[in-house]
């Protein structure tokens, strides 16, 4: 199966999660894997982080493997706070 490389980059919050949605859940179409790499963002609010829990949901849907990684701080201190680290990121990591 080949796969899908993506970047998320700059602010990931209301003001823009439309146009990353749309994106995100377009990778997700296909039959490869996506990797979608999360070191760009800048910051991060709650709309963002309920895109990313959608697109995880859409891959478990359709059964396509998707894979967060290299997460900026924002997205890290977000993704603690909440508790959804383990939801959202793989387990490599979850564990950096």
């Amino acid at each position: 199966m080949k796969a899908l490389q993506s970047t998320v980059d700059g602010e990931l919050t209301i003001v823009t999660v439309a146009a990353q949605n749309q994106r995100l859940q377009a990778l997700l179409t296909g039959d490869a894997a996506v990797s979608v790499d999360l070191s760009g963002v800048t910051e991060v609010d709650t709309a963002g982080l309920q895109v990313l829990l959608l697109a995880v949901r859409e891959a478990e849907r359709v059964g396509v493997p998707l894979q967060f990684h290299s997460p900026s701080a924002p997205v890290r201190a977000v993704l603690d706070l909440t508790g959804l680290t383990d939801e959202v990121c793989s387990p490599e990591m979850s564990q950096a």
